[in-house]
């Protein structure tokens, strides 16, 4: 097969927002242009470093009596995204952050504590769109395991950097990736 110009795309937030996410054990949508049911709350804008993906296996080489490897064994295989939500005044940001019980209020009138209670589970979409293609990508379980620091500076907005596992689902997978054409939507 000889290189094809047009298979080379940017990763650009779909309009209407990129990042949803619901309750656990919210209905997960099995293709890339089906609106997403009103469960998903959009997190806003997320800043120009997008999101990334890290899913690479980590090993352990056996090594046979003089040195050469003989077995590789995957040890694990974490499948994780990081982005910087930065709408900060967003009571659907906080609670991924916080957790839902931690956020109450609405507008600007909010009630945000910070504790040691273990956050919650959920059901995270992130949408972009590569040319005239939408991808989705489910994270059927989906879980805040790093906030990274929170800074408060006259010249630059407040944001909260994340780091989000996905964990395997009711299948094994800890996410899938639907690709279809142009026209996906947020939520109804």
């Amino acid at each position: 097969m000889s290189n094809t110009v047009s298979n080379v795309a940017a990763g650009k937030p779909a309009v209407g927002g990129a990042v949803w996410r619901a309750p656990a054990g919210t209905t997960l949508p099995t293709d890339a242009t089906t609106a997403l049911s009103n469960d998903f709350k959009c997190l806003g804008y997320i800043s120009d470093d997008g999101v990334t993906n890290s899913n690479s296996p980590e090993s352990d080489n056996i090594k046979a009596w003089g040195g050469d490897t003989v077995l590789t064994l995957q040890t694990e295989k974490p499948d994780t995204f990081a982005f910087t939500m930065i709408e900060s005044l967003n009571t659907e940001v906080l609670k991924a952050v916080y957790g839902s019980a931690n956020v109450t209020g609405s507008g600007s009138n909010v009630t945000i504590r910070a504790n040691s209670t273990e956050p919650e589970e959920g059901v995270w979409v992130i949408m972009t769109k590569l040319k005239d293609v939408t991808r989705r990508i489910v994270i059927p379980k989906g879980k805040v395991t790093e906030i990274g620091e929170i800074t408060y500076k006259d010249d630059q907005a407040v944001g909260y950097n994340i780091t989000l596992t996905a964990l395997p689902g009711s299948d094994g997978d800890t996410h899938k990736e639907y690709h279809g054409a142009s026209g996906a939507t947020g939520a109804t």
